[in-house]
């Protein structure tokens, strides 16, 4: 029993002295620790808190690593090793390397902004080509769609009107679209008639007029020979006569032509029949296509658009029918040859902007010029310009109104694009789709602002 005392007293002293060695081992672990996350050279704040840390702790030189004793000669694992969480700093004798900006930070903020512009302005640019490719694959449907859609603008009001009255809606709409096509095909047979009757005379002035003509340069200033005229006109016969294939296939090209245009017509009849009865369903229909999100925005866009275009195709059809009838009267009192059929070409090439009235006025003036003379041409060519200038300053402001108005540059560009992409139809729908493009935008527009203030206004209310 003495001894228990003793083996008490050693169990004891070796407790202590493992507690001490532990304690030993954890400060030094930590002060490790702390040296590696804050060493980041003199002068650093780092620096100095984990100098201060130092010193906080009781100042003692590491312990040296003690010999293993009975403890450790028994199984017990020394102390693991703690991995430092931070890679230490370089010495200070290492050469100074500057840090790498970060790579976003190094590109200039507006060649930043001129990128992301760019490459959703390439994106886009591809979708629009490749949605004109479509366009020009289905080109005859496009173009019979668009003209139904013209036709209708133009008819509607009439089915309306017959539907206030009482009648059924699709009575209305078989009355006024077989009335509407009968019109335009008696107007077509008209001209036709008419072309086909002054044929043989307008042929007799058109010799008579370049024997004239021939004679005026043989007598002119210019010392134009009879020679020069005959080897002009013998270059135009050999050119025709050698090029009989060319105008062959041209030909061929005609009828196909033809049944294109016959095709086209009959899908614009179809599609106007259905647009003028069931044009609400069509247009609801459409809506389930667009996000539900933009949903709103669009249902409301889409009245707008359409009052729109028809605004242009009512307005255009009053200023076409005026120009016509104005400038048929007046080459009719000068005595020119096939004066109706003009008018009739006048009216039609009144849907092109800008460049229609220019084509079909110096039509008019030609055929002045080859049957009547230079003095006629003069008269006629005063006559159009009348007329257009009439047309310009008060015939198209005080129909067409604001609802359709469009900048001069922005027509000329649109007609130049749409011919270039579909010809003389591009060149008829480039001027409406500009005007409706310009009232679904601004309505959108508006409609975003206006939806952004209620959205400012709520969190204020509440």
């Amino acid at each position: 029993m003495s001894k228990v005392p003793g083996l008490l007293g050693a169990l004891g002293a070796g407790l202590t002295r493992m507690g001490e060695r532990l304690d030993e081992r954890r400060v030094e672990t930590e002060a490790r620790a702390d040296a590696d996350a804050g060493l980041d050279g003199p002068g650093n704040p780092a620096s100095s808190d984990d100098s201060a840390a130092a010193a906080a702790v009781p100042s003692q030189a590491p312990a040296a690593p003690a010999a293993p004793d009975a403890s450790d000669a028994e199984g017990t694992a020394p102390a693991r090793q703690v991995a430092p969480d931070h890679v230490p700093a370089p010495p200070a004798y290492a050469p100074a390397v500057a840090a790498r900006p970060d790579p976003v930070a190094a590109v200039p903020w507006g060649m930043r902004v001129a990128a992301e512009i760019g490459w959703r302005l390439l994106v886009l640019a591809g979708t629009l080509w490749v949605l004109m490719r479509v366009i020009s694959a289905v080109r005859l449907v496009v173009l019979a769609f668009v003209a139904a859609l013209f036709i209708t603008a133009l008819l509607q009001p009439t089915v309306s009107r017959l539907t206030r009255k009482g009648l059924p809606r699709g009575l209305a709409t078989a009355v006024t679209a077989i009335l509407g096509f009968i019109v335009m095909g008696l107007i077509g047979w008209f001209v036709v008639w008419q072309v086909m009757d002054n044929l043989d005379t307008l042929s007799d002035k058109v010799r008579a007029g370049i024997e004239e003509l021939k004679r005026w340069l043989l007598n002119s200033p210019f010392h134009v020979t009879e020679d020069q005229i005959n080897q002009v006109a013998k270059n135009l016969s050999d050119t025709i006569g050698h090029n009989t294939n060319e105008i062959t296939s041209a030909g061929l090209q005609g009828v196909t032509v033809l049944v294109e245009v016959l095709t086209g017509i009959l899908l614009a009849m179809f599609s106007t029949l259905f647009l003028l009865y069931d044009g609400k369903n069509i247009w609801r229909w459409v809506l389930r296509l667009v996000p539900e999100q933009a949903r709103p925005a669009i249902e409301g866009a889409g009245p707008r658009a359409w009052r729109t275009l028809t605004a242009y195709v009512r307005g255009t059809v009053i200023v076409a029918l005026i120009d016509a009838i104005c400038i048929g009267v007046g080459i009719y009192f000068l005595g020119v040859p096939m004066a109706v059929p003009l008018a009739v070409f006048i009216f039609l090439f009144a849907f092109i902007p800008l460049v229609g009235a220019v084509i079909s006025g110096a039509l008019a003036v030609v055929v002045a010029l080859v049957t009547e003379g230079v003095f006629t041409a003069v008269m006629v060519l005063a006559v159009v310009l009348l007329v257009q200038q009439i047309e310009g300053h008060v015939l198209q402001p005080f129909i067409l109104g604001r609802a359709v108005r469009v900048h001069p540059l922005a027509v000329v560009l649109s007609v130049a694009a749409g011919g270039l992409i579909g010809g003389i139809g591009g060149s008829v729908v480039a001027v409406p789709l500009v005007a409706v493009t310009n009232t679904v935008v601004g309505y959108l527009r508006a409609t975003a602002k206006e939806n952004a203030l209620r959205s400012a206004a709520e969190p204020e209310e509440k």
